[in-house]
This record gives C-alpha cells, sequence and structure tokens, in this order.
C-alpha cells in the first residue's frame, strides 16, 4: 500500500507542496487540510464595483532568479499564461520608486547616472556610500541586524532611510532587530564571500541553473520587474486547487487540526476534532507558531524552537477614486519609521495594473498600516476598528498623495500576525528544529513563511522543496 502524506495548510506554500507531490512518477496518496473555509491563505482578490480587482494580501510577483523563473514555469503548467499581467521593464512602475521623507516625495536613484547625482532625501550622491562600501571590512559575527549591518557598509543615512524603509515594506518589520543573515541572505553571503556586497551581487548574479520555457523567456526578454494575473493573484491558488482535485488529491477545509501524535509505528495520527488522519509523513505549511504548539511532548525541544519564531500584524487598506490623479508615476512608495510609525507605504496600484481599475476606471492604491504604531495598539488591548484604519489610511493618501476627496470605494481588513520576523538569531532557531528532526527521525518536513521567506516565489519554493525531500525520503525514515 502507498505512503501517506498530510499536508498541514492551504496556502500557496501547502497548496505547491501537493503540487510537486502529486506530480510524481508514483505519488503518494496526498491529504491537504485547510482550517478555513478558503485556499490560498494571505493571497485572496476581491471583485469592487465595475470589476475593479482588491488585492486583499500580495499584488505582484517578482520573475527575477531561479525562484521566480520556476514560479513562471508553474503558471505555465497551469495553463495561465494568457492570464498574466506582466510589468516591463521599460513601464514607470519597474522604473520608478519612492521615499516619503520630510512631508515630501523622493525618487530613488535608478541606473548607474543616478548614483553620481544629488538624490534627496540623501545627503550626497549614492556613489558616495558605494565607495564606502567597497572599502569596508568583512564584518566578524556570525549574524547582524539589518541597519547595523547597512549602517557599516553604507553609512547611517542609508541604514535610517533606505533600509529602514526597505524592512517595513518586506517585511512590516524594525530594521534594528531584523536579521540581515536570514532576512537578506544574498547581502549577507556576498560579504562572507567577496567581502564587498557590490563586488559579491557582481560576480554572482546569474550563476544559478534556472528553467526555461515561452513565458520566462519573455519576461527576460522584456525585463519584467514584476506580473500578476487578469483576475487577480488568487487566480493562481484557484488554479492548483483545480489541479490538485483532478489529480485525486483529497482537500479538506474548515477542518482545524488539534494535535499531532505519533503512533508504535512512527506514523502520526493527525487529530482534527470528531475525526483523525494517518499518515506517514506530514509537510506542515503552517505558521512555526501553530505548529509549535500541536506537536506531541516528545517534541517539545522543537515546539520551543518554534514557538520562538514570532510575526507582526498588517492592516491593508484598499481605496479607489474617482476622477483623481497620482502626483507622481510608479510601482508606489515607502516610508521609513521617523517619519510615520504607522504607514509602512501606499502602493500605486492602478499604474501597475491599470487593466484591474474596472469600468468606469479609478484610480486604486492601497495603504499599508503596521510597525510600532500597530503593535502598540495590539499591546494595549486597542479596539482596532475598521473606522480607525480607514482615518488612518485616507489621512495618509491625503498627506503622502494628495487624494483629499473622499474614496468611492474602501475595503479594511486587519491580518493578524501574517508576516514571521526573521529576527537576531533566527538561523539558530532553523538550526535547532533541523537538528532535532534529523536526530529523532521524525516523518515531518516544515514549509512556509516562517522558515526561508517571506515572498511568494519563497514560499512556492518551500512546498517544492518540501516534497522533493518527502519524495526523496524511503519509506521508513
Amino acid at each position: 500500500m502507498g505512503r501517506t502524506v498530510v499536508v498541514l495548510g492551504g496556502g500557496i506554500s501547502g497548496l505547491a507542496a501537493s503540487y510537486h507531490l502529486s506530480r510524481a512518477p508514483c505519488p503518494p496518496k496526498v491529504v491537504l487540510v485547510e482550517a478555513s473555509e478558503r485556499l490560498g491563505g494571505w493571497i485572496r482578490s476581491v471583485r469592487g464595483p465595475g470589476g475593479a480587482i482588491f488585492e486583499l494580501g500580495p499584488r505582484g510577483i517578482r520573475p527575477a532568479g531561479a525562484l521566480g523563473a520556476r514560479t513562471l514555469l508553474l503558471v505555465s503548467e497551469l495553463g495561465l499564461d494568457s492570464e498574466v499581467l506582466p510589468v516591463r521593464g521599460d513601464h514607470p512602475a519597474a522604473k520608478n520608486r519612492f521615499l516619503y521623507v520630510g512631508g515630501a516625495l523622493h525618487a530613488l536613484p535608478s541606473g548607474l547616472r543616478g548614483l553620481f547625482r544629488p538624490s534627496p532625501p540623501f545627503s550626497k550622491p549614492l556613489f558616495w556610500a558605494g565607495l564606502r562600501e567597497l572599502t569596508a571590512p568583512r564584518g566578524k559575527d556570525p549574524d547582524e541586524t539589518v541597519h547595523s549591518f547597512a549602517q557599516r557598509r553604507l553609512g547611517p543615512e542609508v541604514a535610517s532611510l533606505a533600509m529602514d524603509s526597505l524592512c517595513r515594506g518586506v517585511f512590516a518589520g524594525n530594521s534594528r532587530e531584523l536579521s540581515v543573515r536570514s532576512c537578506f541572505p544574498s547581502l549577507f553571503q556576498a560579504e562572507q564571500t567577496h567581502r564587498s556586497v557590490l563586488l559579491g551581487l557582481l560576480r554572482g548574479a546569474g550563476q544559478s541553473p534556472q528553467p526555461d520555457s515561452a513565458l520566462i523567456s519573455q519576461a527576460r526578454a522584456e525585463r519584467w520587474s514584476q506580473w500578476s494575473l487578469r483576475g487577480g493573484l488568487e487566480t493562481l491558488p484557484q488554479a492548483l486547487n483545480t489541479h490538485l482535485t483532478s489529480r485525486g488529491v483529497r482537500i479538506l477545509r474548515g477542518q482545524p487540526v488539534c494535535g499531532l501524535s505519533l503512533q508504535a509505528d512512527r506514523r502520526w495520527k493527525v487529530s482534527l476534532g470528531d475525526s483523525s488522519l494517518d499518515a506517514d509523513h506530514v509537510i506542515s505549511a503552517v505558521p512555526a507558531s501553530v505548529l509549535g504548539k500541536l506537536l506531541p511532548a516528545e517534541a517539545a525541544p522543537l515546539a520551543r524552537a518554534l514557538s520562538a519564531i514570532t510575526a507582526v500584524s498588517v492592516a491593508v487598506v484598499n481605496l479607489q477614486y474617482r476622477g483623481a490623479r497620482l502626483p507622481v508615476q510608479g510601482f508606489g512608495h515607502l516610508v521609513p519609521s521617523s517619519e510615520d510609525p504607522g504607514v509602512l507605504g501606499i502602493v500605486y496600484d492602478s499604474v501597475a495594473f491599470p487593466e484591474q481599475d474596472g469600468s468606469p476606471p479609478g484610480l486604486r492604491v492601497t495603504v499599508m498600516l503596521g510597525g510600532s504604531w500597530l503593535q502598540t495598539l495590539e499591546a494595549r488591548g486597542a479596539v482596532l476598528s475598521q473606522e480607525l484604519l480607514q482615518q488612518q489610511a485616507q489621512e495618509a493618501a491625503a498627506t503622502q498623495l494628495g487624494l483629499k476627496e473622499p474614496p468611492s470605494h474602501c475595503l479594511v481588513h486587519l491580518h493578524k500576525n501574517c508576516i514571521p520576523q526573521y529576527t537576531l538569531g533566527h538561523w539558530q532557531k532553523l538550526e535547532a528544529a533541523t537538528q532535532f528532526l534529523a536526530s529523532q527521525r521524525l516523518p515531518l518536513t516544515l514549509a512556509g513563511a516562517s522558515y526561508e521567506g517571506v515572498a511568494v516565489n519563497d514560499c512556492i519554493e518551500s512546498g517544492r522543496q518540501a516534497a522533493a525531500r518527502v519524495l526523496g525520503s524511503e519509506p521508513n525514515s
């Protein structure tokens, strides 16, 4: 009788793991268990008035690198090529990104020429930060905060404005707490290997082997910066759901897992409240802290390592305006914590994907709220009402973009604990978890955003790698 693999979590990581398991030459029996009634996790697209698309989570996927190429390959395998909306390299959303500092929008330098020109809010051309980076000595610590790393190599301005904002935009986190080794591994490795981040990135560019397809070739030729899907990014998990069902994968929705226990034969018993599943192997694609609460007593050291991986909340406020115009054209802008502790940034959705504006078209922007402002309110137990979050977002859009008229449509969603925080020493938590799994020979594989990347591409890759490990393991391992 074939093996049974139970996948916990129907977000994009769990869906990707199930997909790759189901496509094996001799696939195991796969059961995907999702606590909620819908699949896709944080990827969620909503159709508004006139057919406009509003993304409540991720809104664009980067095609760059091996991971970006593999995601495009998945898109092609699912028959979604005709649904892809690319942002080509010559498009304003690809070329222009902004920082909001000192009450004004500042374009970030692009291209070689931009490095030699004065570029407010920085006091001098970024060429000087690059020169400093080329001559800075290699760091000696096994890990370092993003702020410390950037300040040491690029100077205090780049650290407190650019890297602070980047950490807020990607992780909704604090650059003085996040780990450079885990959050930006390519930067950390470049310094370790080549002594200079710039030299390391230049020498390491394009070295990893990448898959190829017509869509991948098109993305390279047209220098796509990102892409979405015509009906919204949720089309991807929906297509995976259809594919998995056709391949015989059993999908259980609305079934929260209550606990995991190891039986005498080293198989898992997965408790689902009033029923249970037996599994030869479990792939966990739920958040690390959730898995930590499900593990049996004999896995207490693993549970401790997982519970130390925390996450932060983000409020996503989608706004649409009739007859309004943006003061600039680009992808969007980020806001450093020194400027506004609560507004992480604003994405100009209509610039990148005007095809999703609906009819008649209306200007769509998304305000991201979080940071110390939101954490303080949560810690106090404050009521985070939709009215409060909408008011904050509308004030930010009015102040930072001049959108002073009330929006014609507004959606407010508070995503609790949605972005894992790879704080200083995160790599040691992963090492402890990996060593425990290996030493105890537990038939458990970890996947998802809690471990090695929070972007959609990272999550899909974590699912692919989890499936590969399970398929490569012996039945009794």
